[in-house]
């Protein structure tokens, strides 16, 4: 038997909350400034405590199957959700979902718009990335009772299912191999600052003081891109000259490096040894070709698809959380 979606709150739950009619809150939906300060700060603490989600589909089809999924993406310009996404859609594609896929830029409060959209167009499922989530996002999921399928990640704690791989261990045993490798003073670069680039960070950090090194990090919330990639390369020299290894939390960051380095004419990997993340082809075209960790995102994404689908239609789940492996890529960067 198939998941059955929950009732959702209406107006009227809000307007009893509160003690107001259903038309005052029904013109606070339509724009906030019709009704007084006090009533919108009233009427939003009512949405929130409710989980109240907006219904953009018939009554008669609010309880109805829509076939189709939603997907919550931090970003549309990294690669990495664009394969993740071809995963997903080799899937659903040949079961006739549609895809409804939104994003968030990495913010939780944005995650709560989303969601909130995405679910008000009755949606059947939802695939979520990040697992950081505001209370609200949890209620609304929750009220709704639509099933949740988390990825990129398969150690940390989830909602449902989740399907990913160990950020921790992947980074700690490619530190492991640079240190094999004889590098000692390894620095590792991070961009965003999102949860997965901070695991990472904490599988560098262990890896260095598992061998009795010093860790070194340099962190900023700005999107990667080469440049910042060259712009860390730059600052590193300054501060620690001693530099022989860089760890990146991806390859956009490594390939800025990379390319820096050439353009300075520092050899790799004699100098400094280069390390990405994720394991993009065109790393492994550079000359020299990238070290990096290969991660297995078409598959993520067609597993994702494949567990959530499995959930809505009832059918039986046997394993909720999906570790996959990764691939270590040597390249001749290290």
């Amino acid at each position: 038997m198939s998941y059955s979606k929950k009732r959702r709150t209406g107006l009227q739950e809000i307007a009893n909350l509160i003690g107001i009619s259903k038309m005052t809150v029904s013109r606070y939906l339509r724009d906030p400034n019709l009704v007084s300060k006090p009533l919108q700060s009233q009427i939003s603490a009512a949405i929130e405590q409710l989980g109240y989600i907006p219904n953009k589909a018939p009554d008669m089809l609010s309880n109805a199957k829509s076939n189709a999924i939603g997907v919550v993406f931090p970003s549309l310009t990294n690669q990495v959700f664009a394969d993740i996404l071809k995963g997903i859609e080799m899937v659903t594609d040949a079961k006739g979902y549609q895809t409804m896929i939104t994003h968030t830029g990495y913010n939780v409060d944005k995650e709560e718009q989303r969601v909130r959209s995405l679910l008000s167009y009755n949606i059947d499922g939802l695939i979520l990335t990040e697992r950081i989530h505001n209370p609200a996002t949890l209620k609304m999921i929750e009220i709704s009772g639509v099933p949740v399928v988390e990825i990129m990640d398969s150690v940390s704690p989830c909602i449902d299912m989740a399907v990913g791989f160990d950020n921790f261990t992947a980074t700690r045993n490619m530190i492991h191999r640079m240190i094999e490798k004889g590098r000692r003073n390894i620095v590792y670069f991070s961009a965003r600052q999102d949860q997965r680039s901070i695991i990472r960070q904490k599988g560098y950090e262990k890896a260095m003081q598992e061998a009795g090194l010093t860790p070194r990090t340099l962190a900023t919330k700005e999107a990667s891109s080469y440049e910042l990639g060259a712009r860390f390369l730059h600052q590193i020299l300054k501060e620690f000259p001693a530099v022989d290894g860089i760890f990146s939390t991806n390859d956009d960051l490594a390939l800025g490096v990379l390319l820096e380095c050439q353009r300075m004419g520092i050899e790799i990997p004699k100098q400094i040894a280069i390390v990405g993340f994720h394991g993009h082809q065109i790393g492994q075209y550079m000359n020299p070709r990238l070290a990096s960790i290969h991660t297995p995102r078409i598959e993520m994404g067609k597993i994702a698809a494949e567990l959530l689908l499995k959930r809505i239609n009832g059918e039986r789940i046997d394993q909720k959380v999906v570790d996959l492996s990764v691939e270590y890529l040597d390249g001749e960067s290290i």
